[in-house]
Order: structure tokens, then C-alpha cells, then sequence
């Protein structure tokens, strides 16, 4: 697979966002299949997993550090810490030392001495960024860090914090169906030399093209409050799939490829982070990379788009009612 540059820090062009291997939709796979599916990913050209300590309260990294134990010098990890909104730390050393504790647990879960990207995993509006920049330069001096990112950061957010410790990579939900990041927050990326890792970049799996409007989810599945997959948004986002279907059988990809190919022509220093859970929706992934689109079909795309509206959405709010609702 080709690989890309996020501020310097080399990964393969699609990486692999492990969360759902742990948690988020639904019954997760058992532990010897998860980490089958990390191997076939690496054995398909990724270089770049995406984890984090929030992900099934540590599991999800433990099972990323097993599963790349043995090919460790081979790839990059990247993982997250958050501070909740009534975290109360009133001193650089207080959070200098928290943070210091919460990468340590980290480090141990994943079976290694340092990562390689290490993300606040939503920006707490009562700490300065500038003070969790100064505190991510003393990790990365130390070694125990090599770059470090923001996920669902404003324009401001990334300019303040970019200027005390330059940001390796932002990471924010971006798709097909979720362009915010265009107005702002990817221009900046441009021109302040910044990665861009696009979580959710296949919607959920709502680009795949597969999914049932009249399908039924339980549990602890986010797709339950995700308004994007209530039966009438989907109805109504037809359209979208038809274009994707249409590129698809003329490129002899499948619409996700499209999806994610066309996310890779945008910008070279996007690198999407696609889940998947299943063997075949692995090799589909990591096969768009393959998948390229002339510069004519591109702007055929963008041209389409602008004529077709998006229904619902995905946002932090919904996915918190997910625990209500058991």
C-alpha cells in the first residue's frame, strides 16, 4: 500500500480504526478473531491503528498491543486520552502528572515503551489547549511520544495549540456525508502542514451500500442513535448510495472504495481510518487504496454532491444517550 506523511510521521494511506473490534456496534468479535482482523490488515499494507483508552475501558489498546506484539517495529500506533468536563486540574504540574499517568496506562496495555501519535480525544473546553500542547513537547522530548493530535478540534483550537507544539494530526469525523471539516479545519490542516485522519470516514458503514433501512439494532450499538440510520434519513439518502453505485460499477469497486477513494484524491495528507469487523469488508478497505480516480470523475463527484442533500447526522450528544436506552 502507498503511504503518506501526517507531519512527518509515515503510515500506510488507510489505516485501521479499532474501536468496533472492542465496543460501539453491537456484540464484538471474540479475541482470536479480532486479532486475526488486525493481521490481515497489516498483512494487506497497513502500517497505522488507531486505538484508545476509552475504548472498552483499556481493552481495545490491550488487544492492539497483542495482536502487533511481534511486528511492533513494523507499524504506528496511535491512541487517545480524555479528560472528562469536570476534571478539575488547577496546575500545569497536576496535569503535567495525569497525563504522564494516563500515557503510562497506556504504554503497559499496549505492551510497549512509547507511541507514536498520542491524541486528546475531545478538547475540554475549562483546559487551555496551549496547556496541553506545553505538556505533550515535554512527552514527546522524553521520547514516550512522537507527535500528537487533536479529535473534533475547532480552527482556533488547532491554531493555539499547533503554536506552542506543532500538531502531527488532527482527527475528526469526515465522510461523504459529513464535510464540516472542509470549511475550516482542513484548509488549516493545508496550510499549517498537519495531518488529517477522518474517523467514521465510511459514515458507520452507511457507505457501504449494504445496510437495511429496515434493520433493528440493540445493545450497545451506536447505529441506534446515530439519526443517520433512522428508516426515513436512509430513505432519503438514497440518492448519495445511487452515485456511489454508479462510480462503483464503472470503476469496478464497490461503493465504500468509492467513498474512501474519493477522500484520498481530496488531500494527500488525509489518512482515513475505516472500521471493519469482518474479513471481507478488511480487504474491501484496505483495497480502496488501490482504487483511483481520474481528476474528470472527481470533480464529477463534487459536482453531484452539491445537488444532493444529507439527513442526519452523528454527533458526541446522540452517542451519549446510548447507556439511557439499555
Amino acid at each position: 500500500m502507498k503511504k503518506r506523511k501526517l507531519n512527518g510521521l509515515e503510515v500506510s494511506a488507510i489505516g485501521y480504526g479499532c474501536m468496533g473490534l472492542s465496543m460501539g456496534y453491537g456484540t464484538a468479535p471474540e479475541k482470536e478473531e479480532a486479532i486475526r482482523l488486525i493481521h490481515q490488515a497489516f498483512e494487506l499494507g497497513c502500517t497505522f491503528f488507531d486505538t484508545a483508552e476509552l475504548y472498552a475501558m483499556g481493552a481495545n489498546e490491550q488487544l492492539l498491543g497483542e495482536a502487533l506484539k511481534n511486528i511492533r517495529g513494523q507499524v504506528v500506533i496511535a491512541t487517545k486520552f480524555l479528560f472528562q468536563k469536570d476534571w478539575e486540574g488547577n496546575s500545569r504540574t497536576r496535569l503535567m502528572q495525569e497525563l504522564r499517568n494516563r500515557l503510562e496506562g497506556s504504554l503497559k496495555r499496549l505492551g510497549t515503551d512509547h507511541v507514536e501519535l498520542y491524541y486528546q480525544h475531545r478538547v475540554n473546553k475549562d483546559i487551555p489547549v496551549e496547556e496541553i500542547a506545553y505538556c505533550m513537547g515535554e512527552l514527546i522530548k522524553e521520547g514516550k511520544i512522537l507527535g500528537w493530535g487533536q479529535s473534533q478540534a475547532t480552527a482556533e483550537e488547532i491554531r493555539r495549540a499547533h503554536a506552542v507544539t506543532p500538531l502531527t494530526a488532527i482527527q475528526n469525523e469526515y465522510s461523504i456525508m459529513e464535510r464540516s471539516s472542509e470549511k475550516e479545519v482542513i484548509p488549516l490542516c493545508e496550510e499549517l502542514g498537519i495531518g488529517f485522519v477522518p474517523f467514521s470516514p465510511l459514515a458507520n458503514g452507511f457507505l457501504s451500500g449494504k445496510v437495511d433501512p429496515n434493520a433493528q439494532y440493540t445493545g450497545l450499538d451506536a447505529r441506534r442513535v446515530i439519526t443517520r440510520f433512522d428508516r426515513d434519513n436512509m430513505i432519503a439518502n438514497q440518492p448519495l448510495l445511487d452515485l456511489l453505485h454508479q462510480f462503483a460499477a464503472a470503476k469496478h469497486a464497490t461503493p465504500a472504495q468509492i467513498s474512501l477513494a474519493w477522500m484520498l484524491h481530496k488531500k494527500d495528507f488525509i489518512v482515513p481510518i475505516p472500521g471493519s469487523r469482518k474479513p471481507a469488508r478488511v480487504e474491501e478497505n484496505f483495497g480502496a487504496a488501490a482504487v483511483t480516480l481520474t481528476d474528470g470523475e472527481f470533480a464529477e463527484i463534487e459536482t453531484a454532491l452539491e445537488k444532493i442533500e444529507i439527513h442526519g447526522n452523528r454527533t458526541d450528544e446522540d452517542i451519549a444517550k446510548l447507556r439511557s436506552l439499555q
